[in-house]
């Protein structure tokens, strides 16, 4: 990455008794995920992009314009950022319109990099909301109103810190397509904190982990995601998901026949047309491993595949990355094995063996 193409940003410092010592360099594109526990630092991050928490040893740049070094810093009104917070935080006095546009620039000339109102409104589904006042909108309203007052403030960059933590369950599912349509149509790059790993698989590009305070791993995040070294491939209900199509259906049973990058899954749905866009999601837990495909079973899904790599879950686990095909050029799948049935089977590194997938779960795009 060149410096004109990246977000690079480096703090360390105390607060309280909290030391951050974090730095980590990712594309200035997409959306990167901040991702950890609770308290490990990932709003402490955000603010200090913002220009809302000052460490003396900080340093911030975007697409090659510092914000802040070791001799300057950039004060938070003269950052080109928008920021989401958890709340939505309208002015319960001010229509949505007025909250929309309060805050925004006044534009001399449309430019490429121009966010227009008609684009927000039609993005985010505002059209209806405009004469209402936010005392009349739900959670996902308000947050959406929210998103679309951070878009129009014409930013450089989209700072989102927990947009959806403040939702139920159900208004969550009805605010993350909005997300992923703001992912997808615009080219401005989005820095999201959030600890729901389930959010992130839909939205993120990148992954930076964070854990008391520091970075342990940065990178693209399907690379991240399924690193059996790394936590997150670690953990018990370890899992990764994956881009599916719908390439037939068979209505007398009831399954869909998906195409996965290096391979296909048939999974019990309703039904849904050709072409149709899903999310799997294959926990590692369901994910069983073979020498040979098992002639006569119950399991639909037996795929080929090739071990990448492996990592000790424990004293008596493995975890193993795949990937689909015979050649292992698909998509990455995580199994976790007993030692046993590992050394019964022989199995090493660069193997060809069969995934038996047990189960999967199934989220529309």
């Amino acid at each position: 990455m060149t410096d004109a193409s990246k977000i690079d940003v480096s703090f360390r410092g105390a607060l309280g008794r909290f030391a951050l010592n974090v730095s980590f360099a990712v594309p200035a594109r997409g959306v990167t995920a901040l991702f950890g526990p609770s308290g490990c630092g990932k709003t402490t991050v955000l603010r200090c992009m913002a220009g809302l928490q000052r460490l003396a040893d900080g340093y911030c740049a975007v697409n090659g314009d510092v914000w802040q070094d070791h001799s300057s810093f950039r004060p938070a009104y003269k950052r080109p950022v928008g920021y989401v917070f958890q709340e939505a935080s309208l002015f319960p006095h001010l229509s949505v319109q007025r909250n929309l546009l309060y805050g925004a620039p006044e534009t001399r000339g449309i430019t490429a990099s121009t966010i227009r109102f008609d684009d927000v409104i039609d993005l985010l589904s505002l059209k209806g909301l405009l004469d209402r006042t936010p005392h009349k909108l739900s959670g996902g309203e308000r947050q959406r109103v929210a998103i679309g007052r951070a878009l129009l403030s014409q930013p450089r960059l989209l700072l989102m810190d927990e947009p959806l933590s403040a939702l139920d369950r159900q208004t969550k599912d009805e605010v993350l397509p909005f997300l992923e349509r703001l992912h997808a149509s615009l080219s401005l790059p989005i820095v999201y904190v959030s600890h729901d790993i389930a959010e992130v698989e839909r939205l993120a590009d990148h992954l930076v982990l964070i854990r008391a305070g520091a970075v342990i791993a940065s990178g693209a995040f399907d690379d991240v995601r399924s690193n059996p070294r790394l936590p997150l491939a670690l953990a018990n209900e370890a899992a990764v998901t994956l881009n599916a199509t719908v390439t037939s259906y068979d209505e007398r049973y009831g399954l869909a026949t998906m195409k996965v990058e290096g391979g296909h899954f048939v999974v019990p749905m309703p039904y849904t047309a050709s072409g149709s866009r899903h999310y799997l999601t294959v926990a590692a837990s369901n994910v069983s491993l073979a020498r040979e495909p098992a002639r006569a079973t119950t399991i639909l899904n037996i795929l080929p595949a090739r071990i990448m790599s492996t990592a000790a879950a424990n004293d008596y686990e493995t975890v193993v990355l795949l990937r689909l095909g015979a050649d292992g050029t698909g998509c990455r799948l995580l199994a976790r094995v007993t030692r046993r049935s590992w050394d019964d089977l022989g199995l090493v590194e660069d193997a060809g063996v069969f995934c038996q997938v047990k189960g999967v779960s199934l989220m529309s795009t």
